[in-house]
């Protein structure tokens, strides 16, 4: 036996001895023994110069020429795990920091709640100006007037903004509480006035009529929302404005129910109050459900679970059970459209587990839309799309139908048939949603009856693009919101246009004549000032060249009058939707923020600013990022140009918009365990 040992040095570390023993054969030439010494030099050499790693592949019995040989390690892995034990030591080791993180959530949640609760020593020192318990009188009615309120000297930051100008925003709706999270905290003394205490989403409301959403999910108190600002509430509705002496008159009710009046001074006024639904003169509305407030939605609720308790009564007939279990929905808009999706989904997924399976065949769903499609501001192919949907869910639509008029058991409309020819039906009716489009409040109405000749629009209070009131006092009042409309009336302003112009020719406005070079200067003017026009403003040549008549290669008055006549024709009405409501609160908490930074400096320099709204800011300009709606357990969307619909991916993703626009953290959270729970648990069907 001979024993060959070496130590292996592997860059620059001292490795534990290899050991190796070998038997060499005593028939073996003297020939092959040299060759043997020979291998295991190169051996030996190749160890010093190598990586470790490929010693394995290097002392083999076959690199030293041996036939046979025995080698025996110095030490030898030890034995692998049981995969089952390894398995179980892994689940317990993550079960156990699973259960100690939650125990710590746990204790954090309870320590937390405990500093909730607060016992207070005794009663706090409140400091309250007289003028607030006493308000002096004044006005055109001799009113109270508000210059004080009870809580302007709370705390020290609210005495120094009790200075500030006063800046009184009507109503709690998107425009308005986008602005206020929009707003500086320290540049105006700002109060919210509104008959209600909270801001409603309005977009999931069909949701809440069936039960799929709870009521309190929808709703953000007002009051968390205006600390932001360190601002007031005061609830209570607005009833008129005294432009003059900037004043508003509010009317609230105190504890025996009668109207108590008073005036609220403002330096800016915002009006945000929305729309009512408009009734398009028919007859026997008093039969019908609208759907703008949260106790509609309730009410809806509660009419709808009514009907069907009443048609499982033995008592009830079937003439009478079909009666009220028919409903009807006039209008096929968003809303509408919405709800008789929502109706359906309840009715076919909730009816079927808690009321007998009689009412399922029996139920029916109608919706009656004055047009040719249902959610006709939509793309033509998705509009088909939800009619076809409502067709596979036996959703009755009557396009091409109006309704005349809405008695207590019937709904009486006329239709047109495949002739053109109008026929007068009759449809039972227990239960009518009524969502026809919007129409002015009494107040915008009161308003826009006082400021006369300046306003033409009879459904909302026209604005000019810098969201200022038509015919106030320039810079003092403000509307948004669904109760305004943006006058897009680019042609009345020709010669505001052309005045610059001609001043410094020393012409007259009506004569002058102009050549393209000053038509895209004129241009640009437009497109700042009437930001919706930009997009029937790009081939300017060929405008230019479509209107120069005479080819005189410049254009008369008449000429540019009639070109943007054209212009005007194309521009429509901004739509009534939440989503502008918000874009133009947003807008004037940003300028306003730009206001309050620049009036200083103006004042400080006695510099005459004028238009103070175009010197510190652009004109509002629309974008309309997209319209989306339920279709019944599918949603279609309409993204500028681009549409699309599908079945529970796209109700998903309709979901997370609305998830997202959710105004608050609170909001959110009741949102998604709605959800959850109705997957859970079904719909809530108790009415309340």
């Amino acid at each position: 036996m001979q024993s060959v040992t070496r130590t292996v040095v592997h860059h620059g570390l001292r490795r534990s001895p290899i050991t190796r023993i070998h038997r060499i054969q005593p028939s073996r030439s003297s020939k092959s023994l040299v060759e043997s010494q020979n291998a295991k030099k190169t051996v030996l050499s190749q160890l010093r110069t190598r990586p470790l790693r490929t010693l394995r592949s290097i002392l083999t019995p076959a690199a030293f020429g041996h036939t046979q040989t025995r080698a025996a390690s110095i030490s030898s892995p030890l034995p692998q795990r049981n995969r089952v034990v390894r398995f179980l030591y892994r689940t317990a080791a993550w079960s156990g920091i699973f259960v100690f993180i939650s125990g710590g959530l746990i204790a954090a949640f309870f320590a937390y709640d405990a500093t909730t609760y607060t016992h207070p020593d005794g009663k706090l020192e409140i400091n309250v100006s007289e003028a607030a318990l006493s308000p002096k009188r004044g006005g055109p009615k001799n009113l109270p007037i508000a210059e004080v309120l009870v809580d302007d000297d709370d705390t020290d930051d609210r005495q120094i903004q009790r200075y500030k100008p006063k800046l009184v925003i009507l109503g709690t709706g998107w425009g308005s509480v986008a602005m206020l999270k929009e707003l500086n905290p320290n540049d105006y003394h700002v109060t919210v006035v509104s008959p209600e205490n909270y801001f409603l989403f309005t977009p999931m409301l069909p949701s809440a009529t069936v039960g799929t959403l709870e009521f309190r999910s929808l709703v953000e108190p007002i009051r968390k929302v205006v600390s932001r600002v360190r601002g007031h509430f005061l609830k209570g509705e607005a009833m008129d404005v005294e432009f003059s002496e900037k004043l508003v008159e509010i009317a609230g009710f105190d504890e025996k129910g009668d109207r108590q009046h008073f005036y609220l001074p403002y330096d800016k006024l915002i009006i945000s109050v929305g729309a009512t639904t408009n009734p398009h003169g028919v007859k026997g509305l008093e039969h019908v459900h609208f759907l703008k407030t949260i106790e509609d939605a309730r009410m809806i609720k509660r009419r709808v679970l009514n009907n069907m308790e009443k048609a499982c009564l033995p008592t009830t007939s079937d003439e009478e059970r079909r009666r009220l279990l028919s409903f009807v929905i006039s209008g096929g808009g968003p809303t509408g459209v919405e709800f008789a999706a929502e109706l359906y989904d309840m009715l076919n997924e909730d009816l079927l587990r808690s009321f007998p399976r009689i009412l399922r065949n029996e139920v029916s769903v109608h919706v009656i839309q004055s047009r040719s499609h249902i959610l006709n501001t939509y793309d033509e192919a998705l509009s088909v799309y939800a009619e076809k949907r409502f067709e596979h869910d036996a959703v009755e639509v009557l396009t091409n139908a109006r309704v005349k008029e809405v008695q207590e058991d019937k709904i009486i409309f006329s239709q047109k048939d495949s002739e053109g020819k109008v026929i007068t039906k009759e449809l039972p009716m227990g239960f009518c949603l009524w969502s026809t489009g919007v129409s002015q409040t009494k107040f915008s109405e009161t308003l826009a009856a006082k400021l006369g000749d300046s306003q033409n629009n009879k459904h909302a209070l026209e604005t000019d693009t810098h969201l200022r009131l038509i015919g106030a006092p320039l810079g003092d009042v403000y509307a948004i919101g669904d109760c305004s409309t943006v006058q897009n009336n680019v042609a009345d302003n020709l010669v505001y246009f052309l005045r610059g112009m001609a001043w410094e020719k020393g012409k007259d406005p009506t004569e002058m004549r102009i050549s393209f070079p000053q038509w895209r200067e004129l241009a640009g003017k437009l497109r700042k000032r009437f930001p919706q026009a930009a997009n029937h403003l790009k081939r300017l040549d060929k405008l230019f060249e479509a209107y120069d008549k005479d080819k005189s290669g410049t254009l008369d008055f008449g000429e540019l009058h009639e070109l943007l006549m054209q212009i005007d024709s194309k521009l429509t009405s901004l739509p009534a939707t939440a989503q502008r409501a918000n874009q133009q609160g947003v807008y004037l908490g940003k300028k306003f923020n730009k206001i309050a930074q620049a009036v200083p400096g103006f004042k400080a320099n006695e510099v005459d600013y004028g238009d103070l709204d175009d010197a510190v800011y652009k004109a509002f300009d629309y974008h309309h990022l997209g319209s989306l709606a339920y279709v019944g357990n599918a949603a279609v969307f309409d993204f500028n140009g681009l549409s699309f619909s599908g079945g529970l991916m796209a109700v998903y993703l309709w979901r997370s918009v609305y998830f997202a626009q959710s105004v608050s953290f609170r909001t959110r959270l009741l949102l998604s365990m709605d959800w959850t729970k109705r997957a859970l648990f079904g719909r809530d069907l108790m009415a309340y």
